[in-house]
This record gives structure tokens, sequence and C-alpha cells, in this order.
């Protein structure tokens, strides 16, 4: 059976390319991680380092290291809850959430939240959909808000708030020419630059568009500054087009259906910490108003 302490060993050299600087890292002897290594070479039945200096993995190494780590991090992390609790303290919060929401609500939340308790450690993931949910799975981050997954295999999703597609565009585009809202036959032609959010719009001229387009950011600063350059033009939620900067225009479109729909992730089966139930609880409490006054659809 392979032990805990024995992945952390292997991790240590795989890390830092060399026994001595693991030894030094993790108090042990250099002797002892070498009969480590060698143990465990024998457990799983092969190499793990391509040569004796430990500086380049195998196949093998490569993929014991990636699936070592995460057990690592979410151990580590189970400790650390346990400590917390036996010493009757609260110590950090990691959030993931889509840009648009870190922008536009959690500065509404976080400070009231993180003032009343000073020993808090928040950690805030700025990251689209895709990553957010990769976190909350690989229990990265205790909640993550985010547009629906697409497979909701080891998460729990629950809507909080729906927003529709806008056309993102310089201000300076034909498009600020035609009547709002937008239809598809408006936009179909014009070169589009795809992002993550709109992954979620199923709408047959938008696959033909997404189908042609070459270019995908998913960064919206930077979404932002080439549609105003006028490169082309993109679809954002309309949380994201809150305050679109000078030059950028954000239309409407008529297409009801375009929009996406952002929840709370939870990785299944995880009992949440204390501070992890307080700002779900907050969250869940003081969100709707939050939406509602910004002109979008709460759950």
């Amino acid at each position: 059976m392979i032990k805990l302490e024995t992945l952390r060993v292997f991790v240590a050299v795989a890390e830092v390319g060399n026994i001595k600087d693991a030894a030094d890292q993790i108090g042990r002897t250099a002797s002892a991680i070498s009969m480590t290594l060698k143990q465990l070479e024998e457990e799983v039945g092969g190499p793990l380092f391509a040569t004796d200096r430990k500086s380049s993995l195998t196949a093998l190494g490569a993929f014991i290291l990636e699936t070592a780590q995460v057990q690592l991090r979410s151990y580590d992390k189970a400790v650390g809850r346990i400590r917390a609790f036996a010493q009757n303290r609260i110590g950090r919060l990691s959030l993931a959430s889509v840009p648009s929401v870190a922008t536009n609500l959690l500065p509404a939340l976080l400070p009231e939240f993180v003032a009343d308790r000073p020993g808090l450690e928040v950690e805030l993931f700025d990251i689209d959909s895709r990553s957010v949910q990769t976190m909350v799975e690989t229990d990265q981050a205790d909640l993550g808000i985010a547009g629906e997954p697409v497979s909701d295999a080891l998460v729990d999703f629950r809507p909080l708030f729906r927003d529709r597609f806008k056309v993102v565009c310089s201000s300076a585009s034909r498009l600020c020419e035609k009547a709002a809202p937008l239809r598809w036959a408006d936009i179909v032609h014009e070169p589009l630059i795809r992002n993550g959010a709109s992954e979620a719009i199923q709408a047959a001229d938008y696959r033909a568009m997404a189908a042609r387009a070459s270019l995908t950011v998913r960064n919206v600063t930077s979404l932002m500054a080439l549609a105003k350059s006028g490169l082309g033009i993109t679809l954002l939620p309309a949380l994201a087009t809150v305050d679109v900067p000078d030059g950028v225009a954000a239309i409407e479109l008529r297409d009801s259906n375009a929009q996406r729909t952002v929840g709370l992730l939870e990785r299944r089966g995880v009992v949440r910490s204390p501070v992890t139930a307080a700002f779900h609880d907050l969250l869940l409490d003081a969100l709707p108003g939050l939406v509602d006054s910004l002109g979008l659809e709460s759950f």
C-alpha cells in the first residue's frame, strides 16, 4: 500500500528536481529519501525518473505527480480544517468566480464579511466557468460561482440568476446605427471573437459564426479592447457589460434564449467549513437583491 508520506517525499523530489534540496525541505536524510523512492518504484512497478539526477520524470512519474499533488492538497486542506475546529478559529476561504460576478457582485459582499473576521484569509480566483468547475471538483475552491456545468458528476449546482447576452462592439461599428435589439441577421456576417461565456449560446446562427471564428479570448478586459479596436464583435452576458470602457458599445440582442444561468457550485459530498457555510448563507441571502438592482433575473 502506498503511504501518503511516501507520495509527499516523491512530490518534494519531483518539484525541486534533486534529492538534496528535497531532503532539506522536508527534514529527511538523503539516504532515507532515496530508499523511499526505491520502495515507491517497486510498489508501482516502474521507474519514476528518467535519470539518476531526478531532474526529469518518466510518463509514469508525471502521472503519479499530478495525481499525488491533488491528493496531498486535499489531505492538507482537511488537516487544516481539523486544526481550525480544534483551535476554535477560522482560517481560510477559497472562492472561484467568473469575472463578471467577481467584478460587479462580490465587492458588495466581501468587505463586511472580511471585516467581521480579522483572522480570515480569502483567496479569490477570477476565471472562466470551466476553470471554476475544475477548481471546485479538485477541492481547490470551497465555493464556485459560474455558468451551469456541462457535466455535474462531481459538483452540485444551485442557480442564482440569469442574464441575457449582449453584442459588444466598437462604438464606431455600423451596428450602433441599427435599431436595438439586434437580430441574428444583423450580426451573422460580422467577424466574431469567441469567449468562454458565449459557449452557452445554442442558437444556430451563433454556432455558425463560432465555427467560422479563428480567435478565442477568455479575459473580459482583452475582449473589450479588441472589440474597441474593430477587430470583431463578441457576445457577453449583461453583467459583464455593466461598465464598458469608452469606445465600446454593448447592444441588446433580440433572442431571449441567448442567456446564461449563473449559479453556486460545490463539490458533492464535502461538508462546508464554518466560514464556507457563513459565506454560502450570505450569498444566498444578499445576492437576489443585488442582481435585481442590476435588472437581472434572480431565482
